[in-house]
């Protein structure tokens, strides 16, 4: 299981590398290179056969472009996943966005929301893997000039054409190894990858992204989750 989504890790990075971006993304980071060890510590230890998985956007800076892990905020991936691998340095840094890996003191909230819901419903990550698995859309984490954040729906036309083919390809991978009943996309974007992509061949939901852009949900955002998995009727078997 976890040496097919392994392959597949692979053949997306390479696949990945090969794309450029214009304005507005100054600087591009793949931690499918340099977060290789912990990303693949994470796809061993947890790629299993859920019932549902859980489909985000792209990586987040704080997140999985310090960790290799989705919504790898370090406190929640280290202390609560188990997972702490060295993390290599890129050939290019953005000069105000370095990379520190699990020395990274900043927390990610999307990440302690997403993970933190996960904990407290089960209890251990073993028995949240045994129904749920979580991956990125986008294994790429894209910034300004100034160092800020660029949404994926901002890249330009023909390289947002390019990724989407890649990721695609990726995420319909995954979902055949892990064969899921559920696929869930947290927020619109990834929503509309995950029906795209899995439409045809699962059932599909959504659930608000826990990003703290997300004003709406906020603190929520666990109960607005438990209620994507109601509508699916999809009932997570809490811990004991």
């Amino acid at each position: 299981m976890s040496g097919d989504l392994i392959a597949i890790a692979e053949r997306l990075r390479e696949a990945l590398a090969t794309l450029r971006f214009g304005e507005p993304v100054c600087h591009v980071y793949n931690p499918l290179f340099y977060a290789w060890r912990p990303h693949c510590e994470y796809l061993r230890r947890f790629a299993r056969k859920p019932d549902v998985l859980i489909v985000g956007m792209n990586a987040g800076y704080f997140g999985m472009a310090q960790t290799g892990v989705p919504f790898g905020d370090v406190v929640m991936v280290r202390d609560w996943l188990g997972i702490e691998a060295r993390v290599e340095r890129p050939e290019v840094e953005h000069p105000k966005r370095p990379i520190e890996g699990f020395a990274c003191r900043r927390r990610e909230v999307s990440g302690q929301r997403l993970w933190g819901w996960a904990c407290d419903t089960f209890g251990t990550p073993e028995r949240f893997a045994a129904q749920f698995f979580v991956v990125n859309y986008c294994a790429l984490c894209f910034l300004s000039e100034s160092g800020a954040n660029v949404a994926l729906d901002k890249l330009p036309a023909q390289s947002r054409l390019s990724l989407q083919t890649a990721c695609d390809a990726a995420l319909h991978a995954a979902a055949m190894a892990l064969r899921p009943r559920y696929a869930i996309g947290l927020g619109h974007f990834a929503a509309r990858c995950v029906a795209r992509v899995l439409g045809a061949e699962l059932v599909c939901g959504t659930a608000p992204h826990p990003s703290p852009a997300n004003a709406s949900v906020g603190a929520n955002w666990p109960r607005e989750m438990n209620r994507a998995l109601a509508a699916l009727n999809m009932a997570p078997r809490r811990s004991s």
